[in-house]
């Protein structure tokens, strides 16, 4: 067996937009059944069918070829025809009630039912299923009686085959109306200890509200509510006839979020079909008094009369002339589906338009209701031989206008779908809000809508609501794209210019109000906490939107209106330090600019406010250029020669702040830039003290580098015209003319710098010694006493006293200086005994040099009879050989041939070239004597072995390719 559903949702390839809201399809069986369907009931996709055999078909709608076929305990003629099902909304859950008050429970996961014996003989017609939705048990649910009982009660499957499935089954209530049409239990979600029921007979409405009592076995739940609670009663008019009636809910909305605790749920919508028609609103949850929540929900709920419902027709087209009842209703979100004598109409229930009338069934044909899957939003119409599908689609479209036209315009726009739907709703609820007053909420609404600006904008200008002109802005801004440039720029400069206006006024009011306060007569305190909230609305309005602000125009706006904080506000933002520090630098405001400076890291910045912050704030200038490690110090300088020249003569050189960092660079940064060293040279030179120890150290210092890197000229012309003597003898010294350097310490007098710069061991003894000579004329010419200045002239032993004698004056006396003259002869005579003893030793040296040329001339080398030549290992004395003192031979062309291949290029060729020509025998005479001498000298020279021409073929290897390597195997 099956069930083929799948034609019920061929309609959905169309557009839904052309769709009508509301489709019956029926649904196509795919099994054989032996009799009528006698009731039925769906949840959770879950169809349960109950036939007149008393078999009970389950099947779930997702996979409807598994059917579970399920027969009662005992046959119908014992114990009756099923009359209805009961199906909690999850599903798990099944009440059998048969027409002899025989009643049943069969769980989702059982195949046999099991009689519930504490509700034996009463006929079940409602009921209200415990909100929590439990799978395992009911837990505590109310049943509703044909007899008008409500009994309260607690099933819970058991495996047992005595025990009771009913643990407990208490009347609870009884309105005394006859049946109980209907019953529904639900949780205010605000107070989940708080409960509220629905009891619906023929002619009451009953809601109760109040806390249930405690829970578990024996502890009834809603008795105590039901007990003690006094309902808010709805009645009509009980002379009408009796007509079918019943009480039903909406079911969850798909977009509503799960329950948080038991029952707790969105507002559902109600209905209780009545003699008089349909009467119908919100099942309300948000009162702050649950005791009067009974009464809102009636007082705002409606009664559709059955005269509203479109007219029965007959089949020739005339209306009847009496309007049948309404034997089943049901609800969706929005809609309420009537049956009404084989015709399913549907009514909005916002405002109880018709929007769906259509004949389904023939007319007088039977039907055994309509049912709504609570859970799955499903909807569906059953008689006893067809099944047939209410299809919805799209039924909030509407929604949106339906509400609007009521005023309820916030739940208008949740339900506006699309973008002109949102748009009208924007529109007319803006302009509500403006006629009650409420310009902050209609400028937010107003923005987002696309009325159109000029009118949206002098609406608030004539009204005066500036505040809400501002608000309205920041939403259009921030809707609009990013391509609509020009517009964004207008708006955003628009609200500069409000915020400015705005902050005036507050200043201005709290300066008044301040005035009426020292006199007795107001307070300023509100507005001066509205000011910072003002002030950082604008605060956050220019970071957020400070792209599409003109720097130009907004400088200007704000400008204009005298705003400094603000000012500078946005300059911070868009990052405009320049006109940060020129804006304190105009109004000499220096720590403001320094405190802006220490942020930066432009170098540019630097290079252009260091020369008037130098003249002001140097030393904290100086320790903010010392932490930027990318300046160029060449484009400092103007500014620290500036500061020399106003601030130098008036401040020590430790206190310099231009020679701090001039310092700074060369010490620390390792400038090599000349400028720079030039700078601290003019600095100490110029400088108006008179100790030159801090130049002379620097000049020092750089005399250890490796490279001199400023201008010796130039430090030597500064340091002569300063007179900084001692330096422009260093440099000069430096500079290796040391003759200048002794001259122009002479010339001040300075004669033990002269000395010194004398002494320098750099200097030759020739040089040295024409130096002290200088020396030495100044000392002897202002020296009175001609010993004490030869005294100082012994520190250079290079002088004599044949040297200084020019210099002393005609009239000295030989008696002065006659010791020295003394030492002098003795010291020569002693020289000229060395002389004569080196001049000895010279003669002899040159006769045994004499000796040992003609020694050569005699001497000669034994050669032994068997004697082979070292090269080609044959007798030497087969042909013209050589010996060498070492005792090595050869013979003379073996010798050759080895001198050409161990000998340079060039001598090789010569010996071929004298080989070459000796053995033509053209040269002839002293020639061939020659070129033989010369052969000689070029192979004979030396040994071959052991002379430097074998130390240069040490890497010449042992063995070569033409040499054997097997006999150097081991």
């Amino acid at each position: 067996m099956a069930l083929d559903t799948s034609s019920g949702y061929a309609a959905g390839a169309h557009d839904d937009t052309q769709l009508p809201i509301f489709d019956v399809q029926k649904v196509q069986l795919r099994f054989d059944i032996s009799a009528d369907f006698v009731a039925a009931q769906v949840a959770n996709n879950v169809l349960v069918l109950a036939l007149s055999t008393g078999r009970i078909l389950r099947f779930d709608l997702d996979n409807p070829a598994d059917i579970d076929d399920i027969d009662l305990p005992k046959r119908p003629a014992e114990i009756g025809v099923i009359r209805k099902l009961f199906l909690d909304p999850s599903a798990s859950h099944l009440i059998i009630s048969t027409t002899l008050g025989e009643n049943y429970y069969l769980h989702t996961q059982s195949r046999q039912p099991k009689a519930l014996s504490r509700l034996k003989g009463k006929q079940i017609e409602s009921v209200a299923w415990n909100p929590s939705q439990p799978t395992a048990s009911t837990r505590e649910i109310l049943v509703g009686t044909t007899e008008g009982i409500v009994y309260e009660t607690y099933i819970e499957p058991r495996t047992e085959f005595y025990s009771h499935q009913d643990k407990y089954c208490k009347d609870v209530y009884n309105p005394q109306d006859g049946p109980i049409v209907g019953l529904y239990a639900d949780v205010i979600s605000i107070r989940p200890d708080t409960r509220r029921i629905l009891v619906a007979t023929q002619h009451k409405l009953l809601h109760f509200v109040g806390k249930s009592g405690g829970r578990g076995h024996e502890q009834y739940v809603y008795a105590r509510l039901l007990e003690g609670e006094t309902p808010t009663i709805h009645e009509i008019d009980r002379a009408a006839a009796a007509v079918p009636a019943c009480l039903v809910t909406s079911p969850d909305s798909p977009d509503a979020l799960p329950s948080v605790t038991d029952g707790q749920s969105a507002e559902r919508a109600y209905a209780w079909l009545c003699a008089e028609g349909i009467y119908h609103g919100k099942l309300l949850t948000s009162t702050p008094d649950p005791v009067t929540l009974g009464k809102q929900v009636f007082r705002e709920s409606k009664m559709l009369p059955s005269s509203k419902l479109p007219p029965v027709q007959t089949s020739g087209g005339r209306n009847r002339a009496s309007q049948p009842h309404v034997t089943s209703m049901i609800l969706t979100q929005f809609h309420m589906l009537a049956f009404v004598d084989g015709r399913i109409t549907g009514i909005n229930q916002l405002d109880e338009t018709v929007v769906y009338n259509q004949q389904i069934l023939e007319s007088g044909q039977t039907c055994l209701g309509m049912f709504a899957d609570h859970q799955k939003n499903t909807f569906w119409l059953f008689t006893p031989q067809e099944i047939f599908e209410i299809v919805v689609t799209d039924e909030a479209r509407d929604v949106w206008r339906i509400m609007l036209n009521q005023g309820q315009y916030e739940a208008a726009q949740r339900y506006a779908t699309t973008a002109e739907q949102r748009d009208a709703v924007a529109s007319m609820t803006g302009d509500h809000l403006m006629s009650q007053g409420k310009f902050a909420e209609a400028a937010v609404i107003l923005g987002k809508s696309t009325k159109p600006f000029e009118d949206v904008a002098l609406g608030f200008i004539d009204k005066g609501e500036h505040d809400a002109l501002r608000k309205y802005l920041s939403v259009k801004l921030a809707s609009l794209k990013k391509a609509a440039t020009m517009q964004r720029i207008m708006l955003a400069s628009w609200m500069v210019e409000l915020y400015m206006a705005k902050l005036n006024q507050l200043d201005d009011t709290i300066s008044t109000r301040a005035e009426l306060a020292a006199n007795g007569e107001g307070n300023s305190h509100d507005t001066e906490k509205q000011l910072p909230a003002v002030r950082k609305e604008y605060q956050d309005f220019v970071t957020k939107y400070k792209s599409d602000l003109d720097r130009k125009t907004t400088y200007e706006i704000v400008s204009a209106h005298g705003r400094e904080e603000e000012l500078l506000y946005y300059a911070n933002v868009v990052e405009d330090f320049n006109y940060v520090l020129s804006y304190w630098i105009n109004r000499e405001r220096w720590d403001e600019a320094m405190t802006v400076l220490k942020k930066q890291t432009d170098s540019e910045m630097f290079y252009r406010y260091s020369s008037v912050l130098m003249a002001h704030k140097a030393f904290e200038l100086v320790d903010v250029l010392m932490r930027q490690s990318s300046l160029d110090t060449k484009k400092i300088i103007p500014a620290l020669l500036n500061y020399n020249k106003t601030m130098g003569d008036a401040v020590s050189l430790k206190d310099n702040q231009a020679i701090r960092y001039l310092l700074f660079c060369i010490n620390h940064s390792h400038s090599t830039e000349p400028a720079v060293h030039n700078t601290l040279i003019s600095m100490y030179a110029a400088h108006p003290t008179k100790d030159e120890s801090a130049l002379l150290s620097y000049l020092q210092t750089q005399e250890k580098n490796d490279d001199q890197f400023y201008d010796a000229d130039f430090a030597l012309r500064l340091c002569i015209a300063h007179k900084r003597v001692r330096s422009a003898v260093h440099v000069y010294t430096t500079m290796k003319q040391y003759a200048s350097a002794v001259d122009l310490a002479l010339k001040y007098n300075e004669v033990e710098l002269a000395a010194e710069v004398a002494d320098s061991p750099d200097i030759d003894d020739a040089l040295r010694k024409k130096l002290w000579l200088k020396v030495a004329k100044v000392v002897i010419g202002q020296t009175k006493g001609i010993k004490a200045a030869i005294e100082f002239l012994k520190r250079c032993r290079l002088l004599h006293i044949e040297d200084l004698i020019p210099f002393f004056p005609d009239f000295v006396v030989i008696d002065d200086f006659k010791e020295e003259i003394c030492a002098a002869l003795e010291d020569y005579s002693r020289q000229i005994d060395e002389l004569k003893h080196e001049m000895d030793e010279s003669a002899n040296t040159a006769q045994h040099i004499k000796d040992d040329i003609k020694a050569l001339d005699q001497r000669y080398a034994i050669v032994e009879p068997g004697e082979r030549c070292w090269k080609c290992r044959l007798p030497l004395l087969m042909r013209q050989f050589f010996v060498f003192p070492c005792q090595h031979a050869f013979h003379a062309d073996c010798l050759g041939e080895m001198v050409m291949n161990m000998a340079g290029m060039g001598r090789s060729k010569r010996i071929r070239e004298l080989q070459r020509e000796i053995g033509r025998g053209v040269a002839l005479g002293k020639r061939r004597e020659g070129m033989v001498t010369e052969l000689d000298g070029l192979v004979a020279g030396a040994c071959v072995l052991c002379s430097e021409m074998a130390v240069k073929q040490i890497d010449k290897p042992f063995i070569t390719e033409a040499d054997d390597r097997n006999e150097w195997a081991i």
